[in-house]
């Protein structure tokens, strides 16, 4: 079998394997999955395999090759092993068949991210067969992605830190293409992840009888001009190299890169098509009014009511510049509400001058040497902040075909009828298997 099928195999049995987690403790039971693994690195020389579980059946494995210099540079490639529910009803297809046809694999994780985590897996056993490199190289198949790594990476990081090297690490996701203006090519690295500050806002208000409302602090009013007003809040445009740099290499009208990068017209979000909303995301602090709760009966009126805020912050953006943006958007209504904070954690972002990236780039170059390699940050979040955290680089990296831009990458994730082209499976292992070699060699 050539490595690409080997990881076709071992991807559908990732996926039949269904390791759902729905963000409860009980659920994911990505054991599967790391028996799956341990079974495929079976008889394999030159390894050695771990394997951790914080709770029972959420287990990651980890599978480590020596490298012959011990002062070479490591690799670590973090692949994550669990996935999202599904609606079935929604799908045509078998969620977990992992069912190939028209050129596709289906199934849930086909695209997030199984299918990387598959051809780290594979590259990792074809450079062990092969005795290894100078460098040490580390697969890692992770739990509890999925649910921000509480029973998984920031787990590892927390209580097992030196089991493997945090210093260079690769996980989701990247080598994708944007639709560049002129019709010439562009194709992504991320970098980086936005940060969370997710906040719920309380606001009390007068208790009593339905029938009586006259004269009466309603809570439910005020929580609605909470949200008024933080609906209406101004959001700074981001001025830092990256959105620069992501705005100018789809080769817009000059109008209209000026009124990008200065904030002046919303309006100019369309020009990026399908990626109009990650555009948005990635150049401004986001908040996202996500839940609102007031009121249990429907003749008391309620003395209480809180609005829950998902808030993704870009990097440099604090806690405290947080709490600051909204106050100013409450104006005199900030000092009757209280700001609780939920889960904080800030964004993260690795350089563009390691040699880990220039690897990237130069691999992603021998595959597309006319297009130039753009870095990105993601919108959402990913294993590879906690190597950051750590003093570490991380970089989301796969290849895909020239036809698959970024929008049409990201619109897979999560979604029904989740579906990889096999092209980009067979390009992503060739991609990896240069990189590891490359990089280690």
């Amino acid at each position: 079998m050539t490595l690409y099928d080997e990881t076709l195999t071992l991807l559908q049995e990732l996926i039949r394997n269904a390791c759902v987690n729905d963000l409860t403790p009980d659920s994911g039971q990505e054991i599967r999955n790391a028996e799956s693994l341990e079974r495929f690195f079976e008889g394999t020389p030159n390894v050695k395999i771990t394997k951790l579980e914080p709770h029972p059946g959420r287990t990651s494995i980890i599978v480590t090759v020596p490298g012959s210099d011990p002062d070479a540079e490591p690799l670590t490639l973090l692949g994550h092993t669990d996935v999202v529910p599904v609606d079935l009803p929604k799908w045509t297809k078998d969620p977990f068949g992992a069912e190939i046809s028209d050129g596709q694999i289906w199934g849930r994780g086909s695209v997030d991210m199984l299918f990387i985590t598959a051809t780290q897996a594979a590259v990792t056993r074809q450079v062990a067969r092969e005795g290894g490199l100078r460098g040490t190289l580390t697969f890692v198949g992770v739990a509890d992605e999925e649910a921000r790594g509480g029973l998984g990476a920031k787990w590892l990081s927390e209580e097992h830190q030196n089991l493997f090297s945090w210093k260079n690490c690769l996980s989701e996701s990247g080598g994708s293409h944007l639709p560049v203006h002129d019709g010439s090519d562009a194709v992504v690295i991320n970098v980086g992840e936005k940060g969370a500050a997710q906040r719920r806002i309380h606001v009390n208000g007068d208790a009593g009888h339905g029938s009586i409302p006259f004269d009466r602090d309603s809570a439910i009013v005020k929580i609605g001009e909470v949200a008024r007003r933080i609906a209406a809040a101004d959001l700074k445009v981001a001025k830092d190299d990256i959105w620069q740099g992501f705005v100018q290499a789809h080769r817009f009208d000059p109008e209209t890169e000026q009124a990008l990068l200065s904030g002046t017209s919303p309006e100019a979000y369309a020009e990026f098509g399908g990626l109009s909303r990650f555009a948005h995301a990635v150049s401004h602090l986001t908040i996202a009014q996500t839940v609102v709760r007031a009121g249990q009966a429907i003749n008391v009126l309620p003395s209480h009511a809180y609005l829950e805020l998902d808030i993704r912050t870009l990097p440099g953006q604090t806690n405290d510049y947080v709490d600051d943006t909204l106050r100013a958007a409450l104006g005199d209504l900030a000092d009757e509400v209280e700001i609780e904070h939920l889960i904080s954690e800030e964004a993260t972002v690795s350089p563009t001058d390691s040699r880990l990236y220039n690897t990237l780039e130069k691999v992603l170059g021998d595959f597309f040497p006319d297009a130039p390699v753009v870095p990105i940050i993601s919108s959402g979040g990913s294993d590879l902040r906690f190597g950051r955290r750590l003093g570490g680089v991380g970089y989301g990296f796969a290849v895909h075909a020239r036809e698959r831009t970024l929008a049409e990458a990201m619109g897979q994730l999560h979604s029904h009828d989740e579906a990889l082209y096999l092209e980009d499976l067979e390009l992503t292992v060739r991609g990896y298997d240069s990189v590891v070699r490359e990089f280690l060699g």
